[in-house]
């Protein structure tokens, strides 16, 4: 069995009953909404995953995404499963109003969030990251930055990564040492960093790199860490998107499972420096960056709900078809879900 099939009613019962939607739908953001409205896309948000997402997942691990020319190229299938993602709107489902998103509760985005993880974790991955970014540009960057940027990634049109892992650092963040150096109104952005979840691909107009680093005069330690937002291409005057910012991939990494999700080595400025903007206030990026990454904590915990679903589904199909020995009541080979211990360890696992 290889279909992803949304518990619709599971998902349902847990934004209803356990997450309090019908409380949340009392505020005052969320006024234009009623649960009938959230149901509906919550199920198309499964009829998404099953149909369009679930079958570019196990094609999509096996071929990989490539890396060619500082780049990389998506896995096959990818581009056209996000054009759709993007002409549906799914992006901006939870994002405010004010920048062109739905305005929906957050609850609805999680939910969503869980049925696309179940059915293809590589590339629901991306969007992943661009809703945290999105959370972190709206909360410190200035209002030209948010009016700038937002639109864009909320459409779809301009994705977003999270850079803090460094060669030398690993998760120490108080040994970080790329730099921004001041320069008009901008920095100039230099320096290497690792693991960086789709920090490239091809079927988006622009990636959006939220980048730690730290100014010349900065403190040592995480209180000397700045947060800088470094587009891949910088923007014309009109907001168009321009030339190629000193931002490339020398090279991906290769995690199991995941394939189809580019994991990136970055490097920022060695040429002339890529061009970032600040976020917050200088020398208080952390704060800033944790945004950001209290957003994909919630993320990486729906993903584990996710995929133990996914493995549930498999585990249940394989035992509804593989045959092996006797059970009371069968006749003849009896199929493994009649044993005992094997309809325990399903129901553990559905549990």
């Amino acid at each position: 069995m290889t279909d992803y099939n949304p518990p619709l009613k599971d998902m349902l019962f847990n934004i209803h009953e356990l997450s309090g939607l019908g409380h949340v739908l009392q505020l005052e953001n969320f006024a234009d909404f009623d649960t009938d409205v959230v149901d509906q896309v919550v199920a198309e948000a499964g009829k998404f995953a099953a149909e369009v997402l679930s079958p570019i997942n196990i094609p999509g691990d096996q071929a990989g995404c490539k890396h060619v020319d500082n780049g990389v190229v998506a896995a096959p299938g990818f581009a056209d499963a996000y054009r759709q993602f993007m002409e549906n709107g799914w992006q901006s489902l939870d994002v405010s109003t004010e920048y062109d998103g739905m305005g929906m509760p957050g609850i609805a985005g999680v939910a969503a969030g869980e049925a696309w993880q179940s059915a293809c974790l590589s590339f629901t991955l991306c969007p992943m990251l661009t809703s945290g970014a999105i959370s972190a540009i709206q909360a410190h960057g200035s209002e030209e930055i948010r009016n700038t940027y937002l639109p864009k990634m909320a459409s779809g049109a301009w994705t977003g990564t999270m850079n803090l892992t460094e060669p030398q650092a690993g998760s120490d963040l108080a040994a970080v040492t790329s730099k921004a150096v001041a320069e008009g109104n901008h920095y100039r952005i230099t320096g290497s960093k690792i693991f960086i979840t789709w920090g490239d691909q091809d079927f988006s107009d622009n990636i959006i790199h939220l980048v730690l680093a730290r100014l010349p005069d900065a403190p040592e330690g995480v209180h000397g860490i700045s947060l800088f937002l470094v587009p891949k291409f910088l923007l014309n005057e009109d907001g168009s998107v321009g030339g190629r910012n000193d931002v490339y991939v020398p090279g991906i990494e290769h995690k199991l499972g995941i394939h189809a999700s580019p994991t990136c080595v970055m490097a920022f400025g060695e040429n002339t420096g890529a061009v970032g903007y600040l976020l917050g206030e200088e020398n208080k990026g952390l704060a800033g960056m944790f945004t950001m990454m209290n957003h994909a904590r919630i993320g990486v915990g729906v993903q584990g709900l996710a995929i133990s679903e996914r493995a549930y589904q498999l585990a249940r199909s394989y035992a509804l078809d593989r045959k092996q020995g006797t059970a009371p009541g069968v006749k003849g080979t009896a199929t493994i879900v009649h044993h005992p211990d094997v309809r325990r360890m399903l129901l553990v696992m559905k549990s």
